[in-house]
């Protein structure tokens, strides 16, 4: 039986509750993709390390779009970042473990690491190709959504951290992941020194 897509109902929820209820779903783009292992997310008003904060353009954007959309940017002026919009905020996919059209993922990523290939949003974004045309569209519609969860999944494996890499918002917990998946960015309980050891360097 074919499975149903995530449609808007599933993204037009709280931005925390759509990041948890991410994990373990599976993502499809363009033909490669796997399941999500890591989320964070960032609440649209209030979230300083939010760019809709900072940034009025995504604040702009945010304000004219609807849940399902991609919010995608580029962040050093390297690495493409895939976000989702949900009802209130943004969800950032930071990590997949892939399962299709891996030898695509493996030459765009250039290396057959299996825990380097979708380790980190910037990764993600290589292996899917990501770029500027990706910004604005749907995971709703077309060759790029996500799958439910499978029947057997335990949610009861979903554990939460600070989010990674920055300067403000340190201590809020709403970074999401698989426990244990070894193909998360950054484990639980190590983002947080990482983040300090960061802010000492700039």
């Amino acid at each position: 039986m074919k499975q149903q897509r995530l449609d808007v109902r599933f993204f037009d929820r709280h931005h925390l509750d759509v990041a948890r209820d991410m994990i373990g779903t599976y993502l499809h783009w363009d033909g490669v993709g796997g399941m999500v292992v890591e989320t964070e997310a960032y609440a649209a008003i209030s979230d300083p390390a939010c760019h809709t904060f900072f940034r009025p353009s995504a604040r702009a954007f945010f304000e004219s779009q609807t849940p399902g959309v991609v919010y995608a940017y580029i962040s050093y002026g390297i690495h493409w970042m895939l976000n989702v919009l949900a009802s209130d905020g943004i969800v950032l996919i930071r990590a997949i473990q892939p399962m299709a059209g891996i030898r695509r993922i493996e030459v765009r990523r250039r290396t057959q690491h299996a825990t380097q290939l979708c380790s980190g949003p910037g990764k993600i974004g290589q292996a899917l190709s990501l770029g500027s045309s990706d910004h604005g569209s749907s995971v709703l519609t077309g060759r790029r959504f996500l799958l439910p969860r499978e029947a057997q999944f335990d949610p009861s494996q979903i554990v939460t951290d600070v989010r990674v890499g920055l300067s403000v918002g340190l201590d809020r917990p709403w970074r999401f992941l698989l426990k244990g998946n070894p193909h998360v960015s950054v484990p639980q309980g190590e983002a947080l020194a990482k983040s300090r050891t960061r802010l000492r360097q700039t």
